[in-house]
C-alpha cells in the first residue's frame, strides 16, 4: 500500500531556495483508529492545511510548560471528545519540518492510541471529523508531507519508532529518515 522510498523529492509549495529566519512551532499529531482499522481525520476548516484532511493534533501550550503527551491528550479531548489516558498513547514518531510552506519550522510529535476508539463523525470549529479506510488515504486531499512521508512511515513503524527531517526549502521537499526502529526487524 505505502512504501518509504530513500531520499525522495516532492513539490514544496510556497518555499524559497534561501532558508529564512522563521519561528519554530511545536505540535502533535494523533493517529486514532477504530475497531475496523479506519483512521480518524479532520477535514480542516482553518489554517494550517485548510481544506485538507489531517490527523487530530495541535500546538503545544508552551507558555504553561505542556508536554507533548499532555498536548496529545488535550487535543484528543478537544477535537474527538474522548479521554484517552496518557499512558495509553504511544509516541511513534518525531517529524521536523524546515520552512513548511515557507512560513515556519515545525517539530511534530506523533502519538498513536494503543486501543481502538469510538468517536462519532461531527462538525466543529476546527473542521469536521471523518473515518477513512487505509485504502482511501491516498485519494484524500491532504498535505503532501502526510501523503508522502507521515502515513508511509506510520505504517512501516506500527510497533516501532521513526524520526524524520523534512526540508521544504527549494522547489521540492526532501526528507531524511534519521531514526528507524521496527519491532521484530533484524
Amino acid at each position: 500500500m505505502f512504501h518509504v522510498a530513500p531520499a525522495p523529492r516532492a513539490p514544496c509549495y510556497g518555499a524559497s531556495t534561501v532558508t529564512p529566519t522563521l519561528p519554530y512551532k511545536i505540535a502533535v499529531l494523533c493517529d486514532l483508529r477504530d475497531s475496523a482499522g479506519r483512521v480518524l481525520l479532520i477535514h480542516r476548516a482553518k489554517d494550517p492545511n485548510k481544506g485538507l484532511y489531517s490527523p487530530i493534533g495541535g500546538k503545544l501550550e508552551t507558555s504553561i510548560g505542556e508536554s507533548p503527551a499532555q498536548c496529545a491528550h488535550r487535543e484528543i479531548q478537544e477535537e474527538a471528545g474522548i479521554d484517552i489516558p496518557i499512558d495509553r498513547l504511544r509516541l511513534v514518531g518525531m517529524i521536523s519540518e524546515k520552512a513548511y510552506e515557507g512560513q515556519t519550522h515545525w517539530l511534530l510529535f506523533v502519538y498513536q492510541a494503543m486501543e481502538p476508539v469510538d468517536v462519532p463523525e461531527k462538525v466543529f470549529s476546527e473542521g469536521s471529523l471523518h473515518w477513512h479506510t487505509l485504502d482511501e488515504l491516498p485519494t484524500l486531499p491532504q498535505p503532501e508531507t502526510d501523503r508522502r512521508i507521515l502515513w508511509p512511515l506510520l505504517f512501516e513503524h506500527e510497533s516501532g519508532f521513526f524520526a524524520v527531517h523534512i526540508d521544504c526549502t527549494g522547489d521540492e521537499m526532501t526528507w531524511t529518515v534519521e531514526t528507524s526502529f521496527v519491532v521484530g526487524a533484524g
